[in-house]
């Protein structure tokens, strides 16, 4: 058994207010047990508008990454640190192509372990509002699944809009992958139409436990966020959620029900079509 958190934030634009909040709870999910940390997407920056200059800054080492290292060591835990923009080399400030969407894991003595480049990004109008969005503006689309070995079990790494997007969960299971974890901004919109629908249909598909870290602030005036972060057991089973507050979710991750349930209903072997 192991216990993993997700933590929920209202992102402003002042990064150093959203790392406190970030810090505040981080600590307070260290204190219920957690040794795995899940942060929303984006959350540090949100509402910057300059990703080049965000990625030069954090390439060198910059404010987010000190404090994502900072808080790993401090509680001595794992951490999926939502997303940052950097480039295809982290370490190259001088890089004038678009920088990725990137979520960075966390060892306990905050070491970065794993990169994942956000492969899906999310280029759409929202019907209901009418409002358009273009990430591909800001970032370049990464190309390849990410799964890290953590004390927790295997972790799937994915972002936001990925979920929509079956088959890089099924490449996450075939690598092995017990734990997926989507840090997320999730539109209003769309969130209430579909975000726990997608949590659940991905863990029951690949039989594994989903974590869902959101962004929240549904009545924001220009960007309402879903919130609604929530765990999910292999089964579908909702094991714990937010509304549309800031806070942090904690459940028990139990990796003999995943392979029990893989055995009894072994739906990865029964596949027909590629």
């Amino acid at each position: 058994m192991a216990k993993i958190a997700a933590i929920q934030l209202k992102s402003d634009g002042d990064p150093a207010r959203n790392l406190d909040v970030a810090s505040h709870f981080i600590g307070e999910a260290a204190k219920a047990g957690a040794q795995l940390v899940v942060l929303p997407e984006h959350f540090v920056y949100y509402n910057v508008r300059d990703m080049q200059a965000v990625a030069k800054a954090e390439a060198a080492g910059g404010l987010a990454r000190q404090f994502f290292t900072e808080q790993a060591k401090k509680y001595d835990l794992w951490l999926v640190a939502g997303t940052l923009p950097l480039f295809a080399d982290p370490d190259n400030s001088e890089s004038t192509t678009k920088p990725y969407a990137t979520s960075l894991l966390y060892d306990a003595s905050g070491r970065e372990v794993a990169a994942y480049q956000k492969i899906h990004l999310f280029d759409v109008k929202v019907q209901k509002t009418g409002k358009r969005y273009c990430e591909s503006d800001s970032y370049g689309h990464g190309t390849r699944p990410v799964v890290a070995a953590t004390p927790c079990g295997r972790v799937g790494m994915s972002v936001c809009y990925d979920l929509r997007f079956p088959e890089l969960y099924r490449q996450l299971a075939e690598q092995g992958a017990e734990i997926m974890v989507a840090p997320s901004a999730f539109t209003a919109a769309t969130g209430q139409a579909h975000w726990q629908l997608l949590l659940r249909a991905r863990a029951v598909e690949n039989l594994s436990y989903v974590v869902g870290a959101n962004l929240c602030h549904r009545d924001h005036p220009k960007k309402p966020t879903w919130g609604g972060s929530a765990i999910i057991d292999p089964w579908g089973e909702v094991l714990a959620e937010l509304d549309d507050e800031e806070g942090f979710i904690t459940a028990d991750i139990d990796l003999q029900r995943i392979k029990e349930l893989r055995q009894n209903m072994p739906v990865l072997e029964h596949r027909r079509l590629p």
